[in-house]
C-alpha cells in the first residue's frame, strides 16, 4: 500500500507552498520510481521553485515527479518534497492532489490520497447549509407558485382521473406519476385512471391562457385548468409534489379548498451537465432529466466536448469516439487529468443514445440543447484529428486557464472546417432543439499568433490578434448554424474581438452579473449564469473543509436561492434577459456523492428563482421544503 499526504503553507505569497509526503507501507523497497498525480491546484514556470523533487511533466492537470537521484523508500518510509511555485493558492481541501499512482518499470501502482490540510491554522467546522425553516403554508410545494390561496386539510389516498378524461390527459397523469416513482422508487403511486377508496378526483379543463401557465382549483373535485400540454404538466406536477410531501412528512397537508393560479418567471429555465470532464453513464443522464423535470426546470444544456474528451459519436469521424475519449497513463496524447488514475477511462453516447435522450426529455417538456466547445477547449478532438494542427506552429506556444497546450482549433486549416461540417451535419439533425452552443469561452491570449497558417490568414482577412481571429471564426461558424436552422448559443466570450451578429444569438453571461448587462447593451439575448450564484461546482461556504470549486468565491445555497439576476437591469435591456441558468462543471464531480453534495439543494434553489417572482420568494420556506428534493 503507497499512500500521499498534502498540505499547504501560506507562505511564500501569493500561493504558499504544497507539501507532499508519499509513505511506503508495501512490503517491498521502492527504487527507480515515479510519482504522477492530477491536482487543480498546478506548477507553473520554467523553472519551478521545488525541494527534493525532480519535475519531469504538467499537462494541465497531470503531474509527473521523480525523487532525488538515488532515493528509495524502504517499508514504511516516507519521501516529503515541497513546490513553491503554484498558479495559485488553493481554496479548499480538495484543491490538491485528487488521484496519485507510482510507476516502477513500466508498471503503475495506484496511491490512496489524503485531503489537502491547512498548516499554520485550525480549520473551523462548516456551518450547518440550511436552516431549520418555517412554514407559511402546510403545502409542499416547489417551486412556489405565483398565487396560492388554500385551506389545509388531509391528502388524499390517491387523484384519479374523471369520468371523460381524455386519453391524452390520461397519458399525462402516468407520464407524471412514473416521473414520480422513477425519483422515489418507494415511494406510493399518485395517480391512478380507476375510482379507489379514500381518492379525490381530477379533472381537466381548457382555457385561453399562456401555454405553461396553470390554474388548480380544489374542492371535492380538482380542477386543473390550461391551454397546452406544458401547463398541465406543469399543474400534475405541482399536485404530484404537494402529494408526495404530505405523504412523506406529517407536517405536509393537501388543499382542501383554495386554488393556484401559476406560470414561469422566466422562459429560459436551464441546468448544463457536463459531461466531458467525466463520463456520466446514460442512466444517470436519463435520471438528471427527471429531475430537470420534478424542478420545472425545461432547458437540458448538454455539454458533450471539452479538452478531456468528446462524447457524442460522429459516423463520419469515428476516431472521435475512440482516441477521442480514452484517458490513461500509457496514452501520451491524452493524459489523465482531474480525477482519473491507473486505469483507462473513457465513455461516449451513441448516436441512438442521444436520440433516446432527446426523446425522453421530449416527453417531460424538456428541450435538449448541446454544446461542443469551439474553437477553444479541443484539446480532445485535437488528439483524435492531427491533421488539424498546423505542423509549423511551436507546441506549447500558448496555454488557457486550465493549462492545456494549444487547445485551440485552428482557423486556417482547410480541415477545421471539413470536420466542423461533419459534426454540425449530425448533430444538428440529431437534436431538434432550435438551439446550438459552440462554447466560445477561454480561448487563450496568444492563440494561434504561433501558427504561420494562422498569420496569413489574418493578413489576408485584416485581423488583429487572437480575438479578432475568433470573431471570424465564430460568425463563419454562425453561418453554418444559420443554414441548418438553428441558432448560436455561447458563454460571454463569444462578444470578443468584434463578436458575431447579435441577432438571433444567445449569448450566457457566466464570469459575473455586469457582463450580462455590457452584452445586453450590445444587442444579444441574454441568459444569465453567473459562476458567484449558479455555477454548482462553486464550494458552498468559505471554510477549508467544505469541498468544490473556488474560483467564483464560496456560494452558499441561500445565495443561489436570493441571487437576482435582473436586478441590475435596465427597463429598457430587460427583454433582452431570456432567462437564467444553473451549470454543473465535473471536474470535481468524480462519484455520485460528490454529485448530489454539491448540486442539491442548490439546484433547486435556482429552480425557485427561475419560476417564482421575486416578491414571493421566501428563502425559509424554502428550506423548510427542499429537503425532499431527489438525489442522482
Amino acid at each position: 500500500m503507497l499512500h500521499l499526504d498534502n498540505a499547504w503553507h501560506p507562505e511564500p505569497t501569493p500561493a504558499g507552498t504544497w507539501e507532499l509526503t508519499l509513505t511506503n507501507l508495501s512490503d517491498t523497497t521502492l527504487a527507480d520510481f515515479t510519482l504522477s498525480l492530477t491536482s487543480i491546484t498546478r506548477v507553473v514556470g520554467a523553472d519551478p521553485d521545488l525541494h527534493n523533487v525532480r519535475f519531469l511533466k504538467r499537462n494541465a492537470n497531470f503531474h509527473s515527479f521523480a525523487p532525488p537521484e538515488g532515493l528509495t523508500l524502504a517499508p514504511g518510509e516516507a519521501w516529503t518534497f515541497r513546490i513553491a511555485s503554484l498558479n495559485r493558492s488553493p481554496f479548499h481541501r480538495n484543491d490538491a492532489a485528487k488521484t496519485a499512482w507510482v510507476t516502477i518499470a513500466g508498471q503503475h501502482h495506484p496511491v490512496s490520497v489524503g485531503d489537502l490540510m491547512l498548516k499554520g491554522s485550525v480549520p473551523a467546522m462548516p456551518p450547518p447549509r440550511l436552516p431549520e425553516g418555517r412554514l407559511t403554508l402546510p403545502f409542499a410545494l416547489l417551486p412556489w407558485p405565483r398565487q396560492i390561496e388554500g385551506t389545509p386539510g388531509p391528502a388524499p389516498v390517491i387523484l384519479t382521473a374523471a369520468p371523460g378524461t381524455s386519453v391524452e390527459d390520461r397519458r399525462l397523469m402516468l407520464s407524471v406519476d412514473a416521473l414520480h416513482a422513477r425519483l422515489f422508487p418507494t415511494a406510493r403511486r399518485l395517480f391512478t385512471l380507476t375510482p379507489a377508496m379514500g381518492d379525490r378526483t381530477l379533472s381537466f379543463a381548457t382555457a385561453d391562457m399562456a401555454p405553461d401557465a396553470y390554474r388548480l382549483d380544489f374542492g371535492d373535485t380538482i380542477t386543473l385548468t390550461a391551454s397546452a400540454d406544458t401547463g398541465r404538466r406543469h399543474g400534475l406536477v405541482t399536485l404530484a409534489r404537494m402529494l408526495h410531501g404530505a405523504f412523506a412528512d406529517p407536517d405536509f397537508l393537501f388543499p382542501a379548498t383554495g386554488h393556484i393560479d401559476d406560470a414561469p418567471r422566466y422562459g429560459w429555465r436551464g441546468c448544463h451537465l457536463d459531461v466531458s470532464r467525466h463520463f456520466w453513464p446514460m442512466e444517470d443522464v436519463l435520471r438528471f432529466v427527471d429531475i430537470l423535470a420534478w424542478e420545472k426546470l425545461n432547458i437540458f444544456h448538454w455539454h458533450l466536448a471539452d479538452d478531456e474528451a468528446f462524447r457524442a459519436e460522429i459516423l463520419a469521424l469515428p476516431e472521435m469516439t475512440k482516441t477521442g475519449v480514452t484517458r490513461g497513463p500509457d496514452r501520451p496524447d491524452m493524459l489523465p487529468q482531474l480525477g482519473d488514475g491507473i486505469t483507462d477511462t473513457g465513455g461516449f453516447y451513441t448516436q441512438a443514445d442521444m436520440r433516446a435522450v432527446v426523446a425522453h426529455a421530449a416527453s417531460l417538456g424538456v428541450e435538449v440543447m448541446p454544446e461542443i466547445d469551439i474553437p477553444g477547449h479541443c484539446a480532445a478532438l485535437l488528439a483524435a484529428r492531427p491533421e488539424l494542427v498546423d505542423p509549423d506552429e511551436p507546441a506549447e506556444s500558448y496555454h488557457p486557464v486550465q493549462g492545456f497546450p494549444n487547445n485551440a482549433l485552428n482557423p486556417a486549416m482547410p480541415a477545421t472546417w471539413t470536420v466542423l461540417e461533419h459534426i454540425l451535419d449530425e448533430l444538428c439533425a440529431l437534436f431538434p432543439s432550435p438551439h446550438f452552443h459552440i462554447g466560445g469561452d477561454e480561448v487563450a491570449k496568444g492563440a494561434w499568433l504561433a501558427s504561420p497558417q494562422a498569420r496569413i490568414l489574418m493578413q489576408r482577412e485584416g485581423l488583429a490578434g487572437t480575438f479578432e481571429l475568433q470573431s471570424w471564426f465564430l460568425t463563419r461558424v454562425k453561418k453554418m448554424l444559420e443554414t441548418r436552422g438553428k441558432i448560436l448559443v455561447g458563454w460571454n466570450e463569444v462578444a470578443h474581438g468584434g463578436g458575431v451578429p447579435p441577432e438571433n444569438t444567445v449569448l450566457m453571461a457566466w464570469e459575473n452579473a455586469a457582463v450580462g448587462i455590457e452584452l445586453a447593451e450590445q444587442g444579444y439575448d441574454v441568459v444569465m449564469t453567473p459562476g458567484q450564484a449558479y455555477y454548482l461546482d462553486m464550494v458552498q461556504g468559505a471554510d477549508w473543509l467544505e469541498n468544490g470549486a473556488g474560483w467564483a468565491g464560496p456560494v452558499p445555497p441561500q445565495q443561489s436561492y436570493e441571487y437576482e439576476a435582473e436586478g441590475d437591469f435596465p427597463d429598457h435591456l430587460r427583454a433582452r434577459m431570456r432567462g437564467v441558468q444553473a451549470c454543473i462543471w465535473s471536474e470535481h464531480f468524480t462519484t455520485k456523492a460528490w454529485f448530489n453534495d454539491l448540486v442539491f439543494p442548490r439546484l433547486s434553489a435556482m429552480a425557485e428563482a427561475a419560476w417564482t417572482p421575486a416578491a414571493d420568494k421566501d428563502w425559509l420556506r424554502f428550506a423548510r421544503q427542499v429537503r425532499q428534493h431527489p438525489e442522482l
